[in-house]
């Protein structure tokens, strides 16, 4: 069972307002409604601070990934509210986190650009070009990250009062929901992600051979009795990289839709001991998957069961911390004095739009797309020549670096009423 140990509010809170590091789009007009007009023009006021039309296409050109182009006026003007919302809502909580002194310092806001920046993995040239083609400047990622740590630090502030669940109540949590706390069958696995994609200045894995090479001197490395984390650490493309390339526990049925039924056969097979070494392909890259643990049927696991008493106080705490910061958020609402200019002109003018694309414009197709990915059981060198599978792409992360995470555990999502299903890997 995995819980987001963070702030499930704040998380919330926080998710709209992207950063440099979603993806960034074409091009796409500005305007009140689905025209053109001054960037500078106020879309709404927050306690007299203006929002103005230049954040809100921003924000829509970000989310949008390039497709705004082919928004019909509706459309487009649907997307400049919904984002324009989230502004409000963002401006409301920054006015209460100056009121209550969370607003961060120069250096602080530095210092988590600077963070966000080596996490995404991408050169300096490909961060200032995202950024220029997004038409954000340095002032204006710095505000947003300064916002961003502020309502982060207000509300961590607000939900800090909560004490932690009496054991009475993680009990009854227990015995309420013990059909979720099982260990499903599966494995837990620890990964040294190769990726051919070149992503600029530094790679050295940039095509098919380079990366094959570099995965069998890899292995020659592990065989020869080198820390598999510490190559993790070392080579691993990936952003698990940073947790010494631990995947976390994958359940068989997991386990099957990121690398295909013969890796997961193989990874489940009694033959492979833990500690063993397989290769696989998926998601156009190489894995060497070191196996660190294996459950071969589902097990029921206990509040005694290491990790769960604290999955539930973590559950029970992040629940309590989601309704006091929305509640927070709520009242902070009502007592802002919000003025929407841009939903008053759309009510002022109901008959300016149209549900027509521009000429030339297709639909707007955001879903994922099928890929084949390769993937074959190995106990030794990568084969450049493994089998193709048919396997689902996977969906589009907008903060995702130039080498996308490849941990293909689902993360479990945890109401406040049930746990998720996983229990934790380790015995």
């Amino acid at each position: 069972m995995n819980i987001d140990r963070r702030s499930l509010a704040a998380a919330a809170l926080l998710a709209a307002f992207g950063l440099f590091l979603t993806a960034c789009g074409g091009g796409g007009g500005n305007g009140s409604l689905g025209g053109s007009v001054d960037p500078n023009e106020t879309a709404a006021k927050v306690n007299g601070k203006a929002i103005p039309m230049q954040d809100v296409d921003r924000a829509v050109k970000q989310q949008a990934q390039g497709q705004e182009t082919k928004f019909s006026p509706l459309e487009l003007a649907n997307a400049r509210l919904q984002v324009l919302d989230t502004l409000i809502q963002q401006e409301v909580m920054f006015q209460k986190a100056e009121k209550e002194s969370t607003v961060p310092t120069d250096d602080e806001v530095t210092a988590e650009i600077n963070k966000q920046k080596t996490a995404s993995g991408k050169t300096s040239d490909q961060i200032a070009k995202e950024m220029a083609d997004a038409g954000m400047t340095e002032a204006a990622l710095r505000d947003q990250v300064k916002k961003q740590l502020a309502i982060q630090k207000l509300i961590d502030k607000v939900t800090g009062k909560i004490e932690p669940p009496k054991d009475s109540e993680i009990d009854a949590f227990y015995n309420g929901n013990k059909d979720a706390f099982v260990k499903k069958k599966g494995v837990k696995l620890g990964a040294i992600v190769i990726d051919p994609t070149n992503s600029g200045e530094g790679d050295q894995t940039t095509d098919e051979q380079s990366s094959v090479l570099k995965a069998n001197e890899i292995i020659g490395k592990i065989k020869a009795g080198q820390d598999f984390a510490t190559l993790a650490r070392e080579y691993s493309e990936d952003q698990s990289k940073f947790q010494s390339g631990d995947l976390g526990y994958l359940a068989q049925d997991d386990l099957n839709q990121a690398f295909g039924d013969a890796i997961a056969q193989n990874l489940m097979n009694p033959q492979l001991q833990i500690g063993g070494i397989t290769t696989a392909r998926a998601q156009g890259k190489l894995f060497i998957l070191k196996l660190q643990d294996r459950s071969d049927k589902d097990e029921p696991v206990t509040l005694d069961s290491p990790g769960v008493r604290q999955q539930v106080i973590d559950s029970l705490l992040n629940s309590r911390k989601q309704l006091l910061a929305t509640s927070y958020q709520t009242i902070a609402m009502n007592e802002a004095k919000i003025e929407n200019f841009l939903a008053k002109k759309v009510v002022d003018n109901p008959n300016e739009l149209s549900g027509a694309r521009p000429a030339g414009a297709g639909a707007a197709n955001t879903a994922p797309a099928g890929s084949n990915t390769n993937s074959a059981p190995a106990n030794g060198n990568v084969n450049a020549a493994a089998a193709n599978t048919n396997a689902a792409k996977p969906a589009t992360n907008t903060n995702a670096a130039a080498k996308p995470a490849a941990s293909p555990a689902k993360p479990a999502t945890t109401p406040a009423a049930k746990p998720a299903a996983n229990a934790p890997a380790n015995k």
